[in-house]
């Protein structure tokens, strides 16, 4: 990053029920060789409030504004008792990654109903590939003009 600045938008809320509301940024992105991973929230709304989920999405490696794979279905929501109730119920947010290079892995910690942490794992080949399998990239997700 040169300096702050030359804003980009990167992806808008998605049409599918777990991201209908809006979504926001996670982690940060992981490189591969297919692009940056990002795990990002989605925020839906029910009749007893909001619920959080976690998603996946493949960004250009030259050009992180530019989407390349969209997962349309969630990587993780709450199902777990410590994920649906707490502070702030139904939450599951994506805070940090560990990704380990040689064997692959990846720990991915996130925030549970605003109370605890949680902490999930996956293997960098396989979660691409289901990103990618799984895919679907929208208007919303293609790069706006900034004016």
């Amino acid at each position: 990053m040169v300096y702050w600045g030359k804003h980009r938008h990167v992806m808008g809320k998605g049409s599918e029920w777990w991201e209908s509301v809006k979504i926001g940024g996670g982690a940060a992105p992981i490189e591969t060789s297919e692009g940056w991973l990002l795990f990002y929230h989605g925020v839906s709304g029910t009749c007893n409030g909001f619920v959080y989920s976690i998603g996946g999405a493949i960004l250009d490696i030259d050009n992180p504004s530019k989407v390349l794979y969209r997962c349309e279905n969630f990587l993780l929501t709450p199902e777990e008792w410590y994920e649906e109730r707490g502070f702030v119920p139904n939450v599951c947010f994506p805070c940090a990654t560990i990704h380990d290079s040689e064997s692959g892995k990846i720990a991915l910690y996130y925030g549970c109903a605003d109370s605890y942490v949680g902490l999930a794992f996956t293997k960098l080949d396989e979660i691409v590939e289901y990103i990618k399998a799984h895919s679907r990239v929208t208007e919303a997700d293609t790069e706006l003009e900034i004016r």
